[in-house]
């Protein structure tokens, strides 16, 4: 019974350790992706917040390498009408698709913004 007792209490201590040693990992990667949002500006990642998309999945979903007004529409039709449901497309990618371009143009909105406020300076 001795020895149970101190198998399960060496246990309990390597599982504790583990899990705070765990919690402090996940705490540094928190703060660091804080800072990297920081850094980005406080109304992307409020867009990020609202789309539910960062920048980066935003581009990656409508293939956009650089931020353009043409290609990000041309890419967006051609993604919407191929994913359209009646043409045998899913309604799930349709949407994603949707909300990419939703972020993109909120994007070259805040850009379109700020270089109106570095003019004014």
């Amino acid at each position: 019974a001795k020895y149970l007792a101190q198998i399960i209490v060496m246990g309990a201590q390597v599982v504790g350790r583990a899990f705070a040693r765990a919690l402090r990992q996940e705490f540094a990667a928190s703060r660091a992706a804080a800072d990297a949002r920081g850094r980005a500006g406080h109304q992307s990642a409020a867009a990020s917040n609202l789309s539910g998309l960062s920048l980066q999945e935003a581009q990656q979903i409508l293939n956009i390498s650089k931020l353009s007004a043409e290609e990000i529409q041309k890419n967006y039709e051609h993604l919407f009408k191929v994913n359209d449901k009646s043409v045998g497309g899913s309604f799930y990618l349709q949407s994603k698709v949707v909300r990419a371009k939703e972020r993109l143009d909120e994007e070259l909105r805040i850009q379109a913004q700020e270089d109106r406020e570095k003019r004014q300076t």
